[in-house]
């Protein structure tokens, strides 16, 4: 498929074939995408939750009173769970969330992903991502040009500094390098824009992963 390249100030800047492989997917499959943001979350959780068991809770042990002769309940020591500050009878203990994925489908949902993005006209190309000065309503001024104020911007290989302090100030506007491209990132934001560069990144990661296999 063939996309319209603009500059950032919106103006044409020429046109680019796309790899219908990676863009051009018709049938997107929803449930691999759920997957693979469900992946990704998974591994950003830190896991770090826990509770105090009866052992770990900072009261006394010892029995409240003694069994019989008081008119009240039959109680042992203060940690037990029906008392309040008393340890919890299941505690939570820290724990990975994180499981694993084929690398064969998160490749596939990174494909879907943009080919979803694509399909729906919310991809843009551009030929670079770089600003003259840091200033954050230049960049705005430059977005709403493009028609775009929920936005990921993949910049190339690298960030431009300039990009990178302007953009920061901006809600709904992420900026990441090519090796930043994942799932998660592009299903959140309702537009994609892609530097030439970062088309060319993709299409090469991709290749790499069909040449290996076609060379096995």
């Amino acid at each position: 498929m063939k996309i319209n390249v603009k500059t950032l100030d919106a103006k044409a800047a020429g046109s680019l074939d796309l790899d219908d492989a990676i863009f051009g997917i018709a049938e997107i499959r929803k449930d691999i995408l759920a997957r693979m943001v469900n992946y990704q979350l998974a591994k950003r959780r830190a896991g770090t939750h826990k509770t105090q068991s009866r052992g770990e809770v900072s009261v006394t042990h010892s029995k409240v009173y003694k069994q019989k002769g008081t008119g009240q309940a039959r109680h042992g020591a203060r940690n037990a769970p029906i008392f309040v500050g008393g340890g919890h009878a299941h505690n939570i203990l820290p724990r990975d969330h994180s499981h694993s994925l084929n690398k064969k489908v998160r490749a596939l949902a990174l494909r879907h992903a943009l080919s979803a993005k694509a399909g729906a006209g919310e991809l843009i190309v551009i030929d670079k991502a770089t600003l003259p000065q840091a200033k954050t309503a230049d960049l705005r001024k430059k977005l709403n040009g493009l028609g775009v104020s929920n936005v990921l911007v993949i910049a190339g290989a690298e960030v431009d500094a300039n990009l990178a302090l302007a953009a920061r100030n901006i809600p709904d506007v992420d900026v990441l390098p090519n090796a930043g491209l994942n799932v998660y990132d592009i299903l959140r934001r309702k537009h994609l824009v892609l530097t030439r560069d970062a088309v060319e990144a993709i299409v090469a990661r991709f290749a790499d992963k069909t040449e290996a296999k076609e060379a096995a």
